[in-house]
């Protein structure tokens, strides 16, 4: 790691170009091996500038950088669930919160009646639920008592039908028995539908509950759920900002009218790169950000992935062919991959403020010629101490 100090490194490009003026010294004025003439003297700037773009060529596929870094934050719209008129803002905008912390307060007078409704209405059939095994109970001796009605009458049934066969008794007694026989089947049919009835409702369970008090439960819940939403907390770490609404104003749950932005505290860093760029960068290589926010520092971070996408690979749904490039005039030009960084915090870096939306240029060290890499560590710091400067005439 201590080659990454820029007070170690070592000039390469200056060593090269150096030596290379040297040894031009060497064979052609001290020693005059080769005549140092205008063809010499153009051959030799010539050499260095083709020794020179051939190293900052090589540096740009090795170490390659990028002018677009970029910051970016989650932004979630805070809307609340449900609806109301707000009694209380807990937040500032600007502020670091904590997840959880409240950010308003939304009148819950309707919601904790419906909640104490609810309550009521599963107290009772609680209640009632008890019952069901007393009126199981009742509906089995009933069912005994009209079989013991019905076995009643089939017995006089029988004794009339003998007596009126031995013209003991009167046709009219076996037609009454015959009547009342069929009202005691029909009872104990009755009955039975009864008991069933009841054995249906117990057997219909959901959990430990009853069909009927687990229904009324779920209802509970689902009132305690928007008797808790009428307190909008903070979803993640992070900032509140836009911060226009005030006790008195009545919220609604629609998408489109949000209470407040919430910035969330994590961000992700974008370093945009050309696409040939990319052939050796891999994820975990080192590297390096010079933000504008932070004129003079360098942020040390590594590759975490690259984005193997763009908009330009993109096919919008539609009944129209894509359009060629070649009909365009002139033709776009190839979007950049994103590579994402991952930040690495160290010491001295605990107060280190990145801001959202923060721009910058990044340099990535891969595992190819590591030598040049010096050359790069001496740009990107370059670019950092630019920074300071603010060019502009107004």
């Amino acid at each position: 790691m201590s080659s990454f100090r820029l007070q170690r490194r070592v000039p390469v490009l200056e060593i090269i170009i150096g030596g290379y003026a040297f040894l031009v010294w060497l064979f052609c004025i001290k020693l005059k091996i080769i005549p140092w003439n205008i063809k010499t003297q153009v051959g030799a700037v010539t050499g260095a500038i083709a020794l020179a773009a051939t190293i900052i060529f090589t540096i740009n596929v090795v170490t390659p950088s990028s002018s677009d870094v970029r910051v970016i934050n989650y932004v979630v719209e805070v809307i609340p669930r449900v609806q109301g008129i707000v009694t209380r803002v807990a937040i500032e905008g600007n502020q670091l919160i904590k997840k959880g912390d409240v950010l308003l307060e939304i009148d819950n007078t309707p919601y904790r009646l419906k909640v104490k409704e609810i309550e009521a209405k599963l107290a009772d059939v609680t209640a009632s639920s008890k019952t069901l095994w007393q009126d199981l109970d009742s509906a089995r001796s009933n069912i005994i008592a009209m079989q013991a009605h019905l076995d009643l009458m089939n017995k006089r049934l029988i004794e009339s039908r003998e007596l009126a066969k031995n013209g003991a008794g009167p046709q009219f007694d076996v037609e009454n028995f015959v009547a009342e026989v069929k009202k005691a089947e029909s009872a104990v049919a009755s009955a039975k539908m009864g008991k069933a009835k009841i054995q249906t409702r117990l057997e219909g369970v959901v959990g430990p509950d009853l069909a009927s008090v687990a229904q009324i439960k779920a209802q509970l819940e689902a009132a305690l759920y928007d008797l808790e939403s009428t307190v909008v907390r903070a979803p993640a770490d992070g900032y509140a900002v836009n911060v226009s609404v005030r006790p008195g104003n009545y919220l609604v749950s629609m998408p489109f009218k949000p209470a407040l932005s919430f910035v969330e505290h994590e961000q992700r860093v974008m370093a945009f790169l050309e696409q040939n760029e990319l052939r050796y960068i891999k994820p975990g290589d080192r590297a390096e950000i010079a933000f504008k926010s932070l004129p003079g520092d360098l942020v040390h971070a590594r590759v975490d992935s690259i984005v193997w996408a763009n908009g330009q690979g993109q096919l919008v749904q539609a009944g129209v062919v894509p359009n060629t490039p070649a009909e365009h005039i002139p033709a776009p030009l190839a979007q950049k991959y994103a590579v994402k960084l991952t930040i690495e915090h160290r010491e001295g870096d605990e107060a280190l403020f990145i801001p959202m939306g923060a721009r910058g240029g990044a340099a990535i060290y891969t595992d190819k010629l590591a030598a040049l890499h010096l050359l790069r560590m001496v740009m990107i710091r370059a670019q950092s101490k630019v920074n300071y400067l603010v060019l502009k005439l107004h």
